[in-house]
């Protein structure tokens, strides 16, 4: 097929056909290319069904990109139109952005934060206000950890949050103990489905009180959690909860 015949066969696409192929991109390249392919693209790109989900998936080599992620990312965020539903960031961000898209993303229910070094405790407190109906939380690798207050904002501003991601491997020592995440998770999220602590450093206390605090548990990953010493008897007791 000649690069006439093929670019005329994907003008000739019906529209909701292009903008399923388009949705597998993400956002960065449907705003650095995709949209500028012609004006039948340009026009799907725009429209707000596109940005239910935005993934702001990317190579993390910030210093060596010429565009501007965060500015990318209210761009997209103003397409959703109050429509955005799922949203990923990856190695920028800010509490002012993650505010922005709180205030004008209130029925968004996956938020994804990986290596988001500039968004601290407090604003992701703030911003989890915003979001009753949150159901998926991700976070990963954040700079500092994520202090009680805030998993209990998060828990409490958030009563749908059904699957909760905390992976804090990079931040703690081996020797960090302490069942303050476990405790708040326990106490205020009581509708968890699945639970993911990685190199968190609670104990056989913190995790019997995820137990009994979150009765819907199916799915729960405790890697490189050194502190919680399952022995025989302690482990048929876990599988009996």
């Amino acid at each position: 097929m000649s690069n006439a015949a093929e670019t005329r066969y994907w003008l000739e696409l019906p529209p909701e056909v292009t903008a399923s192929v388009l949705s597998r991109l993400g956002a960065i390249e449907i705003l650095n290319s995709a949209q500028n392919v012609c004006s039948q693209w340009r026009k799907i790109c725009k429209d707000p069904s596109m940005w239910r989900s935005i993934d702001m998936r990317n190579s993390g080599d910030l210093h060596n990109m010429d565009y501007d992620l965060e500015k990318m990312c209210v761009h997209a965020v103003d397409r959703s139109c109050g429509h955005l539903l799922d949203i990923n960031i990856e190695y920028f961000g800010t509490d002012d952005l993650l505010f922005y898209i709180s205030e004008r993303s209130t029925h968004l229910k996956h938020l994804r934060l990986f290596s988001c070094y500039d968004i601290s405790d407090e604003g992701l407190s703030e911003a989890a206000l915003k979001l009753p109906f949150l159901e998926k939380l991700e976070i990963f690798i954040f700079i500092c950890p994520v202090s009680k207050h805030a998993l209990e904002t998060i828990g409490r501003s958030c009563p749908l949050l059904k699957s909760f991601k905390l992976n804090l491997q990079q931040c703690k020592s081996f020797h960090y103990v302490s069942d303050d995440e476990a405790l708040a998770i326990a106490q205020t999220m009581p509708e968890l489905c699945h639970l993911e602590l990685l190199g968190n450093g609670l104990t056989n206390e913190g995790l019997q009180a995820i137990l009994n605090g979150c009765p819907h548990l199916e799915y729960l990953d405790l890697r490189q959690c050194f502190n919680v010493c399952l022995g025989e008897t302690w482990r048929k007791d876990v599988l009996n909860a």
